[in-house]
């Protein structure tokens, strides 16, 4: 079951409380920056983890200025879309959980707080590959001041094209199932807080595992893929 950290008193507490309740996930960006695309994306994974796990989701945008270049830069970073959280009824969820950044929105209920992001890399943020962008801010915990700056983008953007050429080639293989402890290392990481770089740090270890098969690499990517949303199939069908 995944638990996430409330900012309001640091402790773990369960994301859906009843695993067939619905799961309010409202997101308060303030203004439009990377910090506020940190907050849209860790309310992006907190849905994705809870679908995976059975839970219903509803996912609302609730900013009070710049909403549509929101959605519009949220898009670009493959995060799914939110529906308006001005004005909307609650439907009965069983839990509630905010979404906001440190020293930001203060909502009654559950916080899950981000840290800011700050760009020290050349040009302007809209201009770098969003995956690549997306993939550096999931390299480090929810909680920690992450600085974006050329090199990490370009970590990102290699690993990503690694990742994809590989994914491509081990779907030419016989499909084998992911391991059984594999698929439970991945849980328990984005269980745990949504421990992301976890994830990333299980998918390295399959990456180099040799007594994993090919098909079962190609699984477990696109397993975990499920959840870091960064399209690591996208290569599948084309030359090798």
């Amino acid at each position: 079951m995944l638990r996430i950290t409330d900012a309001r008193t640091g402790e773990l507490v369960d994301a859906a409380p009843s695993r067939r309740g619905l799961t309010r996930v409202e997101a308060h960006p303030r203004g439009l920056d990377l910090t506020a695309l940190r907050v849209l994306l860790a309310a992006d994974l907190l849905v994705r983890a809870l679908e995976l796990g059975g839970t219903p989701v509803w996912a609302l945008l609730a900013a009070e200025r710049q909403q549509e270049e929101l959605r519009a830069a949220a898009d670009a970073l493959g995060i799914r879309p939110f529906e308006d959280g001005e004005g909307a009824a609650g439907l009965g969820e069983a839990q509630v959980l905010h979404v906001v950044d440190e020293g930001g929105a203060e909502p009654d209920g559950v916080r899950v707080a981000v840290a800011p992001v700050t760009w020290s890399a050349p040009g302007a943020p809209d201009a770098a590959d969003r995956a690549a962008l997306r993939l550096a801010l999931l390299a480090h915990p929810r909680t920690a001041p992450v600085v974006i700056d050329a090199d990490a983008l370009k970590q990102a953007g290699d690993t990503l094209g690694r990742w994809r050429t590989a994914v491509a080639g081990w779907a030419r293989r016989p499909s084998r199932p992911v391991p059984d402890e594999v698929r439970a290392e991945l849980r328990a990481a984005w269980e745990d807080d949504l421990d992301t770089a976890g994830v990333l740090g299980a998918l390295r270890a399959v990456e180099s595992d040799p007594g994993v098969a090919d098909g079962a690499r190609f699984e477990t990517y696109a397993y975990a893929d499920r959840l870091l949303g960064l399209h690591l199939a996208r290569d599948l069908g084309n030359p090798a």
